[in-house]
């Protein structure tokens, strides 16, 4: 019997704490942890997975918060303000920060912890202010380190801000962007051999493109660019993308598929549920070679709706979806692969904003679809999870 313990966050004012046992199917509600309130993303430290960082998505000014963890309880650490309106994001990283992206101010933190103690965090490390100008539109909605930098989608700014650290703990600057598409509005983002991956919200799309070297504010054209919106979605049904996973490729789950969650924010509630939509990235097609693919086809219908954002698709397509995966839940905002070191990686959990509770997929055809497992709707608005 295998059995794998998973956090969840969301809009409330605990943790959750579910137990999936592989073998009975079944997915238990075990432990609703206290926390300040609306710990809607979490994050397990790299290292430890007994230590836990969850921000407080609230106003006017939010908090992050560390945890330690032992089977399956939370016990609270610390809690250091982010120094912004309504944090949506954390992140540890291998440099000993954690992250704050501040959603409704046009700032982040990045907090340092004391020096061999993750679970502490410092008390001064400065806000990073977005040069955007006064009372434009600044929404952080993640951060992601790759290289020595940590890239923050800005969903507002239409801007993928490159921020580097000035020498000190705790202490970042920006040194430049990748400018987006005015419009699209980059939620969440994914890197892998050095290919920029991209959901945005305001079109429900996903780019591909190169990452120019830094410090510039360089922006390389786009090697894809897709519709993640299902084909016959109900009249009155209104899309706004949220996650992307990569899967890390292993013997059985060799390709390193991308995963993608729709959330469908119209009037018109489908009974199927959202979707994750399931794509494979083709690196170094032609303009030709994929382009009159059945699943090219269909992205081409999808993009009347890209093209009035001017995000005309780029020839070189070579983006191919491979599935639309009907989940029951109702605007998934986040889901998440398990580890691969445990073996869980053969599993994605998602969860549902509104209705629809938390559900549990395994990959099956080499990650190429899913297939439902178990559903548990103990409880709704669980927005984050971490396989423990």
């Amino acid at each position: 019997m295998v059995n794998y313990t998973i956090l969840a966050g969301g809009f409330s004012s605990f943790v959750a704490t579910y137990l999936f046992d592989t073998d009975a199917g079944s997915l238990t509600l075990v432990q609703q942890n206290p926390t300040g309130d609306n710990p809607s993303w979490i994050a397990s430290h790299p290292q430890n997975s007994s230590i836990l960082y969850a921000v407080n998505e609230i106003s006017p000014v939010g908090n992050l918060q560390s945890f330690s963890v032992a089977d399956g309880v939370l016990t609270l650490v610390d809690t250091v303000t982010t120094g912004g309106n309504g944090p949506t994001f954390t992140n540890p990283l291998s440099t000993g920060e954690v992250s704050g992206m501040n959603f409704g101010s046009p700032n982040c933190s990045l907090v340092a912890t004391v020096p061999d103690d993750p679970l502490h965090f410092e008390r001064d490390s400065p806000i990073v202010a977005f040069p955007v100008p006064e009372g434009a539109p600044s929404n952080p909605h993640m951060s992601l380190e790759f290289n020595g930098e940590v890239f923050v989608p800005d969903l507002g700014g239409d801007k993928i801000w490159r921020l580097v650290n000035t020498g000190t703990p705790g202490s970042f600057e920006v040194q430049g962007q990748i400018d987006i598409d005015a419009g699209a509005g980059p939620r969440h983002i994914a890197i892998h051999d050095n290919i920029l991956f991209t959901v945005h919200e305001k079109t429900s799309t996903l780019t591909a493109q190169q990452i120019p070297a830094a410090p510039n504010g360089t922006t390389f054209p786009l090697l894809a660019n897709v519709s993640v919106i299902p084909d016959g979605a109900p009249a009155g049904t209104s899309f706004a993308a949220a996650e992307i996973l990569i899967s890390t490729p292993t013997e059985r789950f060799p390709s390193p598929l991308i995963y993608v969650s729709n959330r469908n924010i119209g009037e018109t509630i489908d009974p199927n549920g959202d979707t994750i939509a399931i794509f494979e990235f083709i690196n170094g097609t032609s303009a030709t070679g994929n382009s009159t693919s059945p699943a090219c086809k269909r992205n081409n219908k999808r993009m009347q709706k890209v093209r009035r954002f001017g995000m005309a698709k780029r020839e070189g397509e070579a983006l191919q979806l491979l599935a639309q995966i009907p989940t029951g839940l109702q605007q998934i905002r986040g889901m998440m692969l398990g580890n691969v070191a445990d073996g869980s990686d053969e599993f994605v959990m998602a969860g549902a904003n509104t209705e629809g509770g938390v559900a549990m997929f395994r990959r099956v055809d080499g990650g190429r679809s899913l297939e439902l497992v178990v559903r548990n709707e103990d409880l709704q608005n669980r927005t984050s999870f971490v396989f423990l």
